[in-house]
């Protein structure tokens, strides 16, 4: 049974009318407002169906909770989750050219979602995450990811080791990223069947996932020595390694 949930904001609302009405029951507008952005959200959810009411600025607070909702907030029932299970169908379906992304234990949903927005814009296949010690996909992580959540593969697994494993059965190559890899991202081969392995923010890629990498690589960069920059974010660092792999394969 799907659980019911609000997303607030105008993106995250924007996209769940557009891409997944099926599951928005109901969309509440702040009365009053005067933003174009909540007109058009209004006009489209009626074209779907979908109940809106304008309320009082109080009632929308007292739902959205601490998340900023810019004058809109949506009951929403989540589309159920993709199951593990479903991993090699959609390496087959992508017909030798699969592009996974697996997030070793990201704990922020804001990172989550910037993660899952720059994947659905890289064209990923899926994106893998443990389903212990990370964060799930919840109302923040919609919304930071600009609706992403909704149209992207986000597959919760019980043992990421394992999964891996699995994956390199399947054929794909898996390529974790680590400061301390001396090899850098760009001599990598990332066109064929490529899992990128990122992970979270405070002790990285664990032991036994580090292990079942075919390999490791780091991102170049210069401005490190200088005692500028010691790491990137999470989400910043999956934005640059998907971007190098659509350029790759944009080029073959």
């Amino acid at each position: 049974m799907s659980t019911k949930q609000w997303i607030a904001g105008i993106n995250a609302v924007a996209s769940a009318v557009e891409h997944d009405a099926g599951n928005v029951r109901e969309v509440l507008l702040e009365a009053g407002a005067k933003n174009p952005r909540l007109a058009e959200i209004e006009a489209q959810a009626l074209r779907r169906d979908i109940d809106v009411r304008r309320v009082a600025k109080q009632a929308i607070e007292g739902v959205a909770g601490n998340l900023r909702h810019q004058g809109v907030v949506a009951r929403y029932a989540a589309a159920p989750t993709w199951n593990e299970n479903e991993l090699e169908g959609l390496v087959a379906a992508a017909e030798g050219r699969a592009l996974v992304l697996l997030l070793d234990g990201v704990q922020d949903p804001h990172n989550l979602g910037a993660c899952l927005r720059s994947a659905a814009a890289a064209g990923v296949t899926a994106v893998v995450i443990p389903k212990d010690k990370s964060v799930q996909v919840n109302a923040t992580v919609r919304k930071t990811s600009a609706g992403a959540a909704d149209r992207i593969a986000v597959v919760p697994v019980t043992n990421l080791s394992r999964t891996m494993r699995d994956l390199q059965k399947m054929g794909v190559w898996l390529y974790g990223l680590a400061g301390d890899a001396g090899d850098p991202l760009y001599g990598l081969d990332l066109r064929g069947n490529v899992g990128l392995v990122l992970g979270g923010e405070g002790e990285g890629l664990r032991r036994l996932t580090r292990e079942n990498c075919d390999g490791l690589a780091s991102i170049p960069m210069p401005g490190a020595g200088d005692g500028a920059v010691e790491s990137l974010n999470v989400s910043v660092a999956a934005g640059v390694v998907l971007f190098e792999a659509v350029r790759q394969r944009f080029q073959a």
